[in-house]
């Protein structure tokens, strides 16, 4: 089973880890950002990631806990025309986007996939985070909390990584989410 992770912030990044500690060993991660300093409060990097594409880094991060994985790390930013062979190569989907528009583009085009979804992962709030069903996923968080005016901390960001790391888990294993 191949889980692609679309963005390796502090959401993918997290989720990832967590996937790979479950024992999970076939990951697509797919970002073109670079690790900058502010994201290793929250985000599976460290300083000696600093300026270094994420989904590089990321497998690097991930090798260290089992290094029998296998990652497929891709620096590509996502749009409309190179979304779909993304989502053909994978079983499971991961959006973990900062965006608005591209968390909407991966949940319209995941053609029937199952997957899971950040909404709401700013502030410090974590009694308000919930998960919602949504068409062939869910979709985890507090659903008001945009980044955009709401600072990020590592315990709200890991607590919605962690949730959809178990739904992720569940899925596979065919137990009730």
């Amino acid at each position: 089973m191949k889980i692609g992770i679309f963005g390796c912030g502090g959401i993918g990044s997290n989720v990832a880890m967590n996937l790979i500690r479950e024992g999970i060993h076939n990951l697509i991660l797919i970002d073109f950002d670079r690790v900058d300093l502010s994201n290793l409060n929250r985000q599976f990097y460290f300083q000696e990631d600093l300026n270094l594409y994420k989904p590089f880094q990321l497998e690097k991060n991930l090798k260290k806990i089992n290094p029998t994985i296998e990652v497929f790390p891709i620096i590509e930013k996502i749009d409309s025309t190179n979304i779909d062979k993304y989502i053909d190569s994978c079983d499971i989907l991961v959006e973990a986007f900062d965006n608005k528009e591209m968390k909407k583009l991966l949940i319209e085009h995941s053609k029937n996939k199952f997957f899971v979804s950040a909404n709401g992962i700013g502030g410090t709030n974590l009694e308000t985070i919930k998960i919602r069903k949504f068409a062939q996923g869910y979709i985890v968080g507090d659903f008001n909390s945009d980044i955009k005016n709401h600072r990020t901390h590592s315990s709200k960001v890991m607590t919605v990584a962690n949730i959809m790391s178990n739904i992720i888990y569940k899925y596979i294993k065919g137990e009730k989410i």
